[in-house]
Order: C-alpha cells, then structure tokens, then sequence
C-alpha cells in the first residue's frame, strides 16, 4: 500500500497565554499557560516569547509558574528551550511547571535542570512550598534575605503559597465558565472561552475572579441582548468613599478606599476585606493591612467557621470579640491563629444589601485585650459598611454587567468573511 501523497496536517503552533494569579495581585504569580505542539523549528521563537514572559514576572515581582499541560509532542525541543531559559536565568527564582505531559516530566528529571521545579499537580506544588517556607523560617540570621538578597525571604514564600491557593480556590468556577460558554456559544475549546473572558477582563478592568463568578451565576441570555431594558445607572450618593476623588469603576481602588476608612474609623492597626463570591457561595479576602502571613493564610484556606467574619455574615450585624482569649463565639482554631499573630481583639461589620443579604464583611484587629469600640466609631463603621454595599451593587449592575454584555456581543456577532 502506498504512502498518501498528502502532506500532514501542521502542528498547531504553541501558544502562551499569562495571567496574573487571582485574589493577590502584586502578591502572587505569573501563570504561563501553555498550548500547542513544539518541533525544533517553532522552538527558537518559543524560547523568545518565553523570555518575554519572564521579563515581564520579574519587572512585576511575580514568580512564574508555567503550566504545561496542554502542550504537546517536542520533548526535546522543550528540554533544550528549558534549558537555555534556565542557564540565562541565574540568580533568579526557580521555575515552577505544573501538570507537564509523562514525556516532558521525564526528560527534565533526567536532565536535572537547575532552576526548575517540577510538580505534577498545583497542590503537590503548594505542599513542597509550604515546606521550603517552613525550612527557610529555621535559617539562622546571618542567612536571612539581608544577608542574601537573591534568597526569597520567609514572607515572600508565604504569600506565593496564598497566592497559589487562592489560585486552587478560583480555578473550578474558571473551569466553570469556561464550559458554560463553551456549551452556550459553540467554543472549539477551553482555551478560545478563556481567550474570550480574559479579553473582556481587561478592557473592563474587572478582575477575572470576578467576571467568571458572574458568567457562572447570572441567568442564562435570550436573544441578543444579554440584559435586555437596562438602562444606565448613576453612581450612588456616597458620603465615605467619594471622598478623593476615587474612580467607583475601578473595583481595587475604592475597596482599597473600604480598608482606608475603616482603620481609620477604628484607629486599628490591622484589617482587611472580604466579598462573598456567589459562585461558590463564600467570603474571599479582597485587600488587608497589617495581618500577619500566618492569619491570612488561614483566611485563603477558607477556614471561616468560628469567626466574627462569619457571625457578622449570618447574623447580619456587627460583632465584637473585645477578648479573643476567652471569648467563647470563637472556634479554637481561629483563636488561635489570632493569639499567635498578636491579635488580642476583633471587630467585624457585614456589608449588606438593600435586601439585606451580606456580600461582604469588613474586619479590623487590634493587640490589646478589651478594646471596643464607641458609639460614635460603631455609627461610622455602619455608615461605611452602608457606602460599601451601594457601591458594590452599582458596580455588580453597572460595570459588571457591561463586561458580561460585552462578552456576549463578541461571542454572538458573525465572523467577518474572508477576503
């Protein structure tokens, strides 16, 4: 039998699509998803997008994770590419690649490539983290960060280990969406649904956490139009937050505004935000100021129960716990962490809805045993949490929804024809 004349089908050439790690921005990683097939002739020009990439994670001070997963055939290619990238890389952090093919895998085990770690999964990556956290937590003095500026101190591998956690928390509902449009708009593959919502994140500067939660969330559209007979919203009256001339489209900064105030309502030296996310259902830490890396890390790990986080959300009003040592609302685990951190008292106020239901919770603590707060900050505190939630409601029905809008727009409008 003859060979067929026909020439194989080409490679599909590899494509590298990076996105900062969600929930931690200027904190976490630059994940590198990779796509595609990688011969030795597509290797030199991978090799230069690659190094753009990273350049790009070091200007930011994120570490790169590279997930390999989706790329296939080009072994050595790989391997060689890896290489160079590694040796050009001296100094600077580790690689981390997750989910490489068997193939992959292998050959830079045996190559032993310095300047990379291989993990099969996220998680297996987060547990080896944690560790190198723990052991770098032990080095004497004379080996801390001041000593060796190139070594990543204790706190910079704390928040990457939350970073990537938060990461593991976000990824199902990004699955999610990415198969609700998939199935809704006849999307090829996971990578044209994730191309699509990161375009529409940017141009409306929402972050993707965010856009997906509501993809995920928001009933399904019917024609058109996603949000047929809206009309444009004005920006509520707000008497805390309008103040600075803040932007109320640009989500991180009035959150960030959120915080401001209310530390200084408190006169508290730490606190934070959390939002719920109604794709799952659960308060996500947004920004914070001042906790220590151990307390937020029980934060990202989603351990709410037994905190005046989640008293405030269930009961819907303010919570005190002027004495965490004895106070008994408090689960042990979260007494704890807060004992440890130097956290002697907490004080949490939900953000609710006209309807009054929480969608968020703002929280601040302070060392000393006692403290409460007057009358007067308790009022203030109710007036901000009040501004926060006519915000966030104009933000949902405004911004939010014009990017879901959008995203429809560019998924329903036919092709342009070729010429």
């Amino acid at each position: 039998m003859k060979p067929s004349s026909g020439r194989p089908a080409a490679p599909a050439p590899l494509v590298i699509e990076s996105s900062v790690v969600e929930g931690l921005p200027a904190e976490g990683a630059l994940l590198l998803r990779m796509s595609g097939s990688l011969d030795a002739e597509g290797a030199q020009a991978w090799s230069e997008e690659l190094r753009g990439h990273l350049e790009q994670a070091d200007r930011a001070g994120l570490r790169p994770v590279l997930d390999m997963a989706h790329v296939q055939l080009g072994g050595a290619a790989v391997l060689r590419t890896l290489s160079e990238t590694t040796r050009s890389r001296t100094g600077r952090p580790d690689l981390i690649i997750v989910r490489a093919r068997p193939g992959v895998r292998e050959a830079v085990h045996l190559a032993r490539l310095d300047g990379v770690q291989l993990y099969a999964t996220l998680d297996e990556a987060l547990r080896e983290l944690a560790r190198a956290a723990s052991r770098v937590e032990e080095l004497p003095a004379w080996r801390s960060q001041m000593a060796d500026p190139l070594r990543p101190s204790y706190e910079d591998l704390h928040k990457e280990v939350r970073a990537l956690r938060a990461r593991v928390r976000t990824a199902p509902v990004i699955g999610m969406a990415q198969g609700t449009l998939m199935v809704r708009y006849g999307l090829p593959d996971s990578g044209s649904a994730f191309r699509v919502l990161r375009e529409a994140s940017q141009r409306f500067n929402v972050p993707l956490r965010v856009l997906v939660s509501a993809v995920v969330v928001a009933r399904p559209p019917d024609g058109d139009v996603w949000f047929p007979g809206r009309r444009s919203l004005p920006v509520p009256q707000l008497r805390m937050l309008a103040r600075g001339g803040r932007d109320p489209r640009y989500r991180r900064q009035m959150i960030d505004a959120v915080l401001h105030e209310a530390l200084a309502i408190g006169t508290a030296p730490a606190g934070y935000v959390q939002f719920v996310d109604p794709a799952v259902n659960a308060l996500m830490l947004e920004t914070h100021h001042g906790c220590a890396e151990t307390f937020l890390d029980q934060l990202v790990r989603g351990r709410g129960d037994g905190t005046a986080d989640a008293a405030a959300r269930v009961r819907g009003r303010q919570v005190s716990v002027p004495d965490v040592a004895t106070d008994t609302q408090l689960s042990d685990d979260c007494r704890r962490a807060l004992l440890v951190t130097g956290t002697q008292a907490v004080h949490s106020v939900p953000v609710l809805s006209s309807a009054g239901s929480c969608t968020g919770v703002i929280t601040l603590h302070w060392p000393d045993a006692g403290h409460r707060m007057t009358a007067a900050q308790a009022e203030a505190f109710a007036l901000l949490a009040s501004d926060t939630a006519a915000w966030l409601s104009w933000y949902h029905r405004s911004v939010l929804l014009d990017a879901l809008e959008h995203l429809h727009r560019a998924l329903t409008r036919p092709a342009p024809r070729a010429g």
